[in-house]
């Protein structure tokens, strides 16, 4: 019996896989080729900061907050707008290319606030684009299969952000540690992506709701939202606290004594299994109780950070970033399929947006709460406050659980 459940789970998850709409798919190469892009410049990017323009821990965690802060501020306008207008492809492609336009700047730096300057560009073109593209795959696809989609955008996103540092491990070979050369090599695949989203996404003919949203969104619009949407953003922005920025990771490689031109191999490890699971994942987010993967992405958290606090070597640390990357596996395509199911149709840009700001501002005070640990304690504590925090997460989830249980029985 259970070889039969399991030949029906396997078949059911291979199903959602052909019946995907063909933009879908196509949006998924476009993430997979910006990330290569993405991935190639800030696998080195940290590394980059502190050895070559001498930024302290604390700047790495204020510079990747408000990068982070930034893109998720942007993806509120952007979610509402899309909207508002009806219309997301437009809005995608002006991210990506804005995105592309900016990558050069990276390689040009000669200082700290030149990487700060191009950070905060890039993080706009990402928020720009990060909302109403969540809204299009919601649009795109059946209510069946979001799961699904979910978990296989975010599959081809972590191939791309698993080349990107293998890229970077190669080329850093070739190049003898060449990294503005290395960053120079990564403008192409942007604009990769860029083409093919041009060419290949078709967005559908909006179906309306209650008639055309003729006037701008207002605040009364957003009270619209459910409760069940709110929970959600709740619980998506006390996984952020948990975990703070992956720059982190890749100072902790070189921490332990890994060599500059091999730290881009912790983001490989990381989006290797991070690649592997993220479809499964998604699919079982279609099938499964969602409760029963929330647990197990929080467990893998707690995990994760307390194999980090306590490496000592470069293995231990790449078995930290694996374990990293199953949890955002488990959780990513999870917390984006919740969104989609209890967004209104007419709102759902907009409630990717809010969803994007909350975890945006959770990731701001994250990591800058964990470069003032690191600078102050030393980066064990880093990792064992994200445990901390993981911990805090789950026994409030089993108390909320059990006090629904207890409402349900009276």
């Amino acid at each position: 019996m259970q070889s039969s459940n399991n030949q029906n789970s396997s078949s059911t998850t291979h199903a959602a896989w052909r019946a995907l709409p063909s933009g879908i798919w196509a949006l998924g190469f476009v993430s997979l080729f910006m990330d290569i892009s993405s991935e190639l410049i800030h696998s080195l990017l940290p590394v980059f900061m502190v050895t070559t323009l001498g930024a302290s821990m604390v700047t790495v965690g204020i510079i990747e907050g408000i990068a982070e802060a930034t893109a998720a501020v942007m993806k509120v306008f952007s979610g509402t707008l899309s909207d508002y207008l009806g219309k997301r492809k437009v809005l995608v492609v002006l991210g990506y290319a804005f995105a592309a336009l900016t990558k050069p700047i990276f390689p040009l730096a000669n200082s700290v606030s030149w990487v700060f300057t191009a950070r905060f560009i890039d993080r706009i073109g990402k928020g720009i684009r990060g909302a109403p593209r969540d809204a299009l795959i919601a649009d795109l696809t059946p209510p069946r299969l979001r799961g699904a989609a979910y978990g296989l955008r975010q599959a081809l996103d972590s191939v791309g952000a698993l080349l990107g540092p293998l890229l970077a491990v190669v080329l850093m070979l070739l190049l003898t540690n060449n990294i503005r050369a290395v960053m120079w090599i990564a403008v192409i695949p942007a604009f990769i992506a860029v083409t093919l989203l041009l060419l290949y996404v078709r967005e559908p003919e909006r179906i309306d709701v209650n008639g055309s949203i003729k006037t701008p969104l207002t605040l009364a619009d957003a009270k619209r939202l459910p409760l069940r949407y709110w929970l959600v953003v709740l619980l998506s922005a006390v996984f952020t606290l948990a975990r703070f920025s992956e720059a982190f990771l890749l100072l902790r490689a070189n921490d332990v004594g890994l060599e500059l031109g091999y730290v881009p191999l912790v983001m490989i490890v990381m989006n290797l299994f991070y690649a592997g699971a993220a479809y499964p994942a998604g699919a079982a987010a279609d099938h499964m109780r969602q409760r029963t993967l929330v647990f197990i992405g929080l467990a893998l958290l707690i995990a994760a950070d307390v194999v980090l606090a306590f490496a000592a070597s470069p293995l231990v640390v790449f078995a930290g970033a694996a374990l990293w990357g199953l949890h955002m596996a488990f959780t990513q395509g999870l917390l984006s399929k919740l969104i989609a199911d209890t967004a209104p149709t007419e709102l759902r840009g907009t409630g990717f947006g809010i969803f994007n700001l909350v975890s945006g501002i959770a990731l701001l005070l994250a990591s800058v709460i964990a470069g003032y640990l690191w600078s102050i304690f030393g980066a064990s504590a880093t990792f064992l406050a994200g445990a901390g925090f993981a911990v805090v997460a789950t026994i409030g989830l089993l108390t909320a659980a059990q006090d629904r249980n207890r409402a349900s029985t009276r």
